[in-house]
């Protein structure tokens, strides 16, 4: 029976695409997607960023077969195993730095890529070394697409794996050029570094279910490329004119850039590219581990001033920390899938009853038990203040690193 091929899952639509990939890597289980966007008469098919993920999937796995359809509707991935940056094989760069060079008609942010790079880098067989580059990295956050800037992944989202035993102070992050949505909010031209020498043989167990706290600090940073660096500050003051009445240590640091030069196809000429502002922040509570963020950025096509994208973010900022629970909407699905994969006891966290009842968690939940997890116990949080909290139980599956044999 050993020798017996794993069932195909099968799954519909570009919706978690990225997430489902995830999910089978470390799972070993091959995936077969059809109907992606087949009823676009303009374009489907696979998108740009997409087709650019299943190429960095290639990258950091050895022995994955990807079958994409002549159209591009359909992808059938095999998953092979983990094995990170070896040195001398594929794209590396002398660093033992795999080069992923993204397109200019790339519309999302880098961090789209990093969020389920992080999530197979533990269970990696060596370090994840990964430099993003070309005229498609965005470093900022995305308009359209919701995504977060590099700043807040940093900051709020790669901090969250102490809770897990993989120690952060092995994981680098470094933002070597910055940039901001280029014209239709294509391209960027930024570069990014990801160092995740930080691998673990199973995910300890996770018990966050304690009361959030009340925020004792805010920080961030507000960033600028290729305008006046007085765009900072006029964001900064924005932001803290609603912050301060709030809490009394709040601290934006102000990062202003050049606008990074782009070749333009088919010529020698270079042309900037990636021009905006935006601003990034982060409340930390009083309770370990609890930390909330927003972004704010101002759109590719501009008629936006500085004060309102400060006021906007930190307004964002407020009604994320209203939303409850001990971790904010856009980490949940990355805490969640370590709870899934770590050894094979309860592990329980607190979430705000409008995170647990989106979409993107609902369809995590399902997804889960159809790569073998188990079903989610969720309960009031049994608290006297009347927020709404919920309490999710997670059994994990015990996947961990299958090419590491340490602890």
């Amino acid at each position: 029976m050993s020798g017996l091929k794993p069932e195909v899952l099968r799954f519909t639509g570009h919706r978690a695409f990225t997430h489902r990939l995830v999910l089978a890597t470390l799972t070993g289980r091959p995936v077969h997607i059809s109907k992606i966007r087949s009823s676009s008469p303009t374009n489907p098919g696979l998108a740009p960023h997409e087709v650019s993920f299943l190429r960095l999937l290639e990258a950091v796995t050895n022995g994955s077969v990807i079958d994409v359809s002549y159209t591009g509707t359909t992808v059938m991935y095999q998953p092979g195993l983990i094995t990170g940056t070896v040195p001398g094989v594929g794209a590396a760069l002398p660093s033992d730095t795999i080069e992923h060079v993204l397109p200019a008609n790339c519309t999302r942010a880098v961090t789209y890529f990093l969020i389920p790079l992080a999530l197979l880098a533990p269970f990696s067989k060596g370090h994840m070394n990964v430099r993003f580059s070309g005229p498609g990295v965005i470093t900022s956050a995305t308009h359209g697409t919701g995504d977060m800037s590099i700043d807040t992944f940093r900051t709020a989202v790669l901090p969250l794996y102490s809770l897990f035993g993989i120690p952060v102070e092995r994981i680098n992050l470094t933002v070597l050029t910055r940039s901001c949505p280029g014209p239709a909010g294509k391209g960027g031209g930024g570069v990014v570094e990801l160092r995740f020498a930080s691998q673990v043989r199973l995910p300890k167990t996770l018990h966050l279910n304690r009361r959030p706290g009340r925020i004792k600090k805010i920080y961030g940073v507000a960033y600028c490329t290729g305008v006046s660096a007085s765009h900072n500050n006029r964001m900064i003051t924005s932001a803290r004119g609603v912050l301060n009445q709030l809490c009394s240590d709040v601290r934006i640091a102000a990062q202003y850039d050049t606008a990074p030069l782009v070749a333009e196809k088919g010529s020698a000429q270079k042309k900037k590219i990636g021009i905006g502002f935006g601003l990034s922040l982060v409340a930390e509570s009083s309770a370990a581990g609890v930390i909330y963020a927003a972004d704010e950025v101002a759109p590719p096509q501009g008629g936006v001033v500085p004060e309102d994208i400060g006021t906007r973010c930190a307004y964002q900022l407020l009604e994320v920390i209203a939303q409850g629970g001990c971790v904010m909407a856009a980490a949940a699905p990355t805490v969640l899938t370590l709870m899934a994969m770590g050894s094979e006891d309860v592990g329980r966290v607190r979430l705000g009853r409008h995170v647990v009842g989106s979409e993107e968690i609902i369809g995590l939940a399902r997804d889960l038990k159809v790569f073998g997890g188990s079903s989610w116990g969720i309960s009031d949080a049994g608290d006297d203040d009347g927020n709404g909290d919920l309490k999710v139980s997670v059994k994990g599956t015990g996947v961990g690193n299958v090419g590491r044999k340490v602890a």
